[in-house]
Parts: structure tokens; C-alpha cells; sequence
């Protein structure tokens, strides 16, 4: 009996110290046996025999360091047998031998080329011992080894070469997970013929470096962008270059009777001068139509605190084909079919219509021949191109900076790009007979704003001083030339309306230059929600 308590006591005994043997040994950690050989071209061949753990295991390569203030240095890792890298991580099932190559480990130095690897790191378990060979294409001229953290200057347990100098072994015991065994051996100069991975690290002040490349592209971008307003003046120069010769070549009033200057309407004026289609030009216009016998305006009666409105009426047997594709279009968007119409009833309506009255007098100055282009479309070109070579030039910009230090070309085409998208609203050019017109028209405007009216008959001068107010209109001289109108008498008395122009009663001309003051601005806020007049 006794016997027989002694055995099952043994047994216990065993079993108690087989099981606290086990997590002794898992505390222990790994042995890794690792050997090195170093080929030419620098690549590395890596074998390393993992035991002492069954399972998973996974090793985190250091891959990416700092080199200096521009660089950092890559260590690429391929070619992996007996494990599966993912990224920087490698899994293996211990035990196990996984194999790899790295390159980038080697670095020349002076008179050598040292070899510097991460022999163990990274691992997500302890390392009870690791054991390294290390053999290269020539005999070791150096050799150091650092154990414990990455950044570490503790030297390995052991390190040592063979006999014959051609091989180096080291031996470092007891690494936490995560730390690492660094082993530096240094070969005679050229041995491998290895050299560092490096990739250039971004920062602004390195991916917009001025050197004599991108100073050199700036400086061209410079003399281009001079070379451009340089041609500018010559395509548009020419306009001021006629203007000095022909300016004064002008006499509106021939015979007692109105002469536009080349027989141009206003709206066609208004174009002219700036190649613009504008609000004011529609609304001139509209004066004009009146001042010719197609509508009459009838200023309507108020109370002191009424807004402003004036009837829009249309004149039987107006010859309605006579008029230019422009006006036509603007005749037709007023009435719709009806034969009067409120101003104010044109607010807002009006809008949907104004392109097509803007278009067609962009088409009447190619017609008339001032323009070889459509300016409108001569500016959206320009402006889309200089549109595009910006977005061009950011992605441009991007890359550059991003892969090189030439980033400042990017921006060298940023700016030429907003460059060419600002000046193509200069763009369009006139031709010969289009800057001739402007030189007569810029006379003309000198002409009405002079005060010296001439020796105008009697009897001409309502219709006469009229007929000049539309272009007033275009001028922005409302003002000053409605008290013109307003001046006029037949019989010696006041005049209580124009042939064109009815106002409420006891309404006289006195009134008329207020009175065509508010028409003109009320009518530029009904048909657009802008009024722009220009400068000459």
C-alpha cells in the first residue's frame, strides 16, 4: 500500500513539473539562428531557422529610415520562402526556415562598404538567443553589433570573425519582442558593388527649390508673358493708332440733319466700344426705337410715394421689317403680339429674352464687319484655354512637387494660365474698318458732350437733339443731354411733350431730364438684374 502512494506521489510530481515547465519555456522565448551572405549588386540573402515555438508568429520589418534632411533610406525585402509577407509584415509558422533577399543594407564609406541589417527586430515574441553568420565577397575589414532598441548603442553579447577573416559570427541573447540585433560588417571597397535606396522626402521648401532649372523656366514665363501683351498691343494698338488720325475726321450734323458717325446705331456703338453686349446697350436701344417712330413711351401719373412706370406702346404702321436682326429681336421680346405693355411687367419676364437680343448684336458687328470673330466667343475661347492650362498646371504642380523639386514649374504654368484666362477678355481684336469706326465714334462722343450745337434750323432741332440721345444713353451723358432736350422750344413757351415721349399731366420738358434719368436705370433693373454703363 505504501508502495503504491509513493508511485502515484512520483507521478504528481512529474506531471507538476512538466506543466510549470511549459510556461518557463514560452516565457523563454525563440531561438533564431540566422545566416548572411552578401552577393554582388548588394542584394543580401537572408536564412534564418526559427525554433523553440510552435504556431504563428509574426516578424514587422524595419523597412524605411532617416538617411538626412532630404532623404530617407528603403530596405527592400522579396523573394520570401517558408513565410508570408503582407506589407512589412512577415508571418511564419515556428518552427520553421524562412529565407529572403534585401537590398539596400549596403553603403560605401571611404576606403569600405559597410553592410548594416535589422538581423532580429520586429518579432511579436521574445528572443531567448540569436546566433549570426555572416559571409561577403571579400575578406571582413570591420565588424560592431548593437542589441536593445532600435536606437540603441549597447553592444551584441558576442561578436567575432573566423580565422581566415572571411567570416563574421555574433550572438546576442534575451530580446523583448520588438527590439532588435543590428550587425555592421565592413568589406573592402567595390566588394559588392552595393549602394543605399534612397526616396526623396516631401516638404514644401524642397518641392519649390529655385534653382537654374525652374529660375530659367520662371525667367522664359516672363519674357512669354511680355511677348503676349507685346503682340496684344499690336493686334489692339492699332485701334488707338487710328484713333489719333481719324478722331476729328467727324461731323454729325450735315445739312441740319443727324449723322451718326458711319451711320452705326447706339446698341451697335455700345458693342463697338468695349466688345461688350451690355445692359445699356438693350436699354439705348429701346430710347432709339422710340426716337425713330416704332413705340412711344408714355410716362404714367403717380402718387408721391408710387414706383416709378412708364407704358411701352407700340405705333401703327411702324415698318417693323426695316429693322437689324438686334433690334427685331428686342421689338418682338417687348410686345409678344400686344400692343402695349407696362415696364414693370417686364421685370423678371424680360431676362429669358435677353440672350437671344445679346446674341444677335454680337452677330451684327461680325455682319458689319469690325470684328473678324465674335468677340464673346473670342473671349470664352481664350478664357477656357487659360481655364484649362491652369488645371493643367495644378496637377502639375501637384506632381511635381510630390515626385521632384521642379514644382515651381507647375506654378509657371498656373500663372500663365490665369494670365491668358484674364487677357483673353482683351482678346478680341477689330479689324481696319472697326477700328475706324471706334475713331469715329470716340470724335462723335467728343462732339456731344462739347456743348457746340452749331447753327441747327429751327424746325430740326426736337428731332435732331432726339435722335442724339440714344447715344447719350451709351455714353452715360443722360443727363447733361436730356437738359439739351429739355431746352428746346417751338413757340417761345415751355413744350409740354416730345413726339416720343408723353408724360402725365401737368408734366412740361422741365421735367424730362429727371423724368429720362429714372427711365433709363429702371429700365436696365427690368430687363436684367444689372446696369453697367462704361468708361471710355
Amino acid at each position: 500500500m505504501t508502495g503504491i502512494r509513493l508511485m502515484l506521489a512520483g507521478l504528481g510530481a512529474a506531471v507538476l513539473a512538466l506543466t510549470s515547465a511549459a510556461p518557463a519555456m514560452a516565457e523563454a522565448g525563440i531561438t533564431d539562428e540566422v545566416t548572411l551572405t552578401l552577393g554582388k549588386g548588394g542584394t543580401l540573402h537572408v536564412v534564418e531557422k526559427i525554433t523553440g515555438a510552435t504556431g504563428e508568429l509574426k516578424r514587422t520589418f524595419l523597412t524605411r529610415t532617416r538617411y538626412d534632411d532630404d532623404s530617407d533610406r528603403l530596405y527592400q525585402v522579396s523573394n520570401v520562402k517558408g513565410g508570408k509577407l503582407v506589407g512589412d509584415v512577415l508571418t511564419v509558422t515556428a518552427p520553421t526556415t524562412v529565407e529572403y533577399d534585401v537590398k539596400g543594407a549596403v553603403t560605401p564609406s571611404g576606403d569600405i562598404e559597410e553592410l548594416r541589417w535589422f538581423v532580429v527586430n520586429g518579432w511579436d515574441t521574445p528572443v531567448a538567443k540569436a546566433t549570426v553568420k555572416v559571409s561577403g565577397p571579400g575578406p571582413v575589414q570591420a565588424l560592431s553589433c548593437f542589441a536593445g532598441e532600435l536606437t540603441s548603442a549597447i553592444g551584441c553579447t558576442s561578436a567575432s570573425m573566423n580565422h581566415t577573416g572571411t567570416e563574421a559570427g555574433f550572438e546576442q541573447e534575451n530580446l523583448a519582442p520588438g527590439q532588435a540585433l543590428t550587425v555592421v560588417v565592413g568589406y573592402p571597397k567595390g566588394a559588392s558593388g552595393g549602394a543605399p535606396i534612397l526616396e526623396k522626402r516631401f516638404s514644401l521648401a524642397s518641392a519649390f527649390t529655385l534653382d537654374a532649372v525652374t529660375g530659367g523656366a520662371l525667367a522664359g514665363l516672363l519674357v512669354l508673358m511680355l511677348g503676349g501683351v507685346g503682340l496684344l498691343y499690336w493686334t489692339r494698338g492699332r485701334d488707338a493708332r487710328v484713333v489719333g488720325h481719324e478722331k476729328g475726321a467727324i461731323d454729325p450734323v450735315q445739312n441740319g440733319h443727324f449723322s451718326p458717325p458711319d451711320g452705326v446705331r447706339p446698341g451697335q456703338i455700345g458693342t463697338l466700344v468695349d466688345e461688350q453686349a451690355d445692359v445699356v446697350d438693350v436699354t439705348a436701344t429701346i430710347v432709339d426705337l422710340a426716337v425713330r417712330g416704332y413705340l412711344r413711351i408714355d410716362e404714367q401719373p403717380r402718387q408721391a410715394y408710387d414706383a416709378p412706370d412708364w407704358m411701352l406702346v407700340r405705333l401703327p404702321n411702324a415698318p417693323a421689317g426695316s429693322l437689324l436682326p438686334y433690334e427685331k429681336a428686342l421689338y418682338d421680346a417687348i410686345f409678344e403680339g400686344r400692343d402695349a405693355v407696362l415696364l414693370s411687367q417686364l421685370s423678371g419676364a424680360f431676362a429669358s429674352h435677353l440672350g437671344e437680343v445679346r446674341d444677335a448684336l454680337y452677330s451684327d458687328v461680325v455682319t458689319q464687319g469690325w470684328f473678324a470673330r465674335r468677340p464673346d466667343t473670342e473671349r470664352t475661347r481664350w478664357t477656357l484655354i487659360g481655364l484649362a492650362l491652369i488645371g493643367v498646371g495644378v496637377l502639375a504642380t501637384v506632381a511635381l512637387a510630390w515626385f521632384t523639386t521642379y514644382g515651381l514649374l507647375g506654378l509657371a504654368v498656373i500663372i500663365a494660365g490665369g494670365a491668358l484666362a484674364v487677357g483673353g477678355q482683351y482678346m478680341p481684336a477689330k479689324t481696319a474698318k472697326g477700328s475706324a469706326a471706334l475713331a469715329h465714334t470716340l470724335g462723335f462722343r467728343e462732339y456731344l458732350f462739347s456743348g457746340e450745337l452749331g447753327e441747327v434750323p429751327e424746325q430740326h432741332r426736337v428731332e435732331l437733339f432726339s435722335r442724339y440721345l440714344p447715344y447719350a444713353v451709351i455714353f452715360d451723358g443722360v443727363e447733361h443731354w436730356s437738359r439739351v432736350v429739355a431746352s428746346v422750344t417751338g413757340n417761345g413757351h415751355q413744350a409740354d411733350n416730345l413726339y416720343w415721349y408723353h408724360g402725365p399731366a401737368e408734366w412740361d420738358l422741365s421735367k424730362f431730364a429727371g423724368s429720362m434719368r429714372t427711365f433709363t436705370t429702371t429700365t436696365s433693373g427690368a430687363i436684367s438684374a444689372t446696369r453697367q454703363f462704361r468708361t471710355l
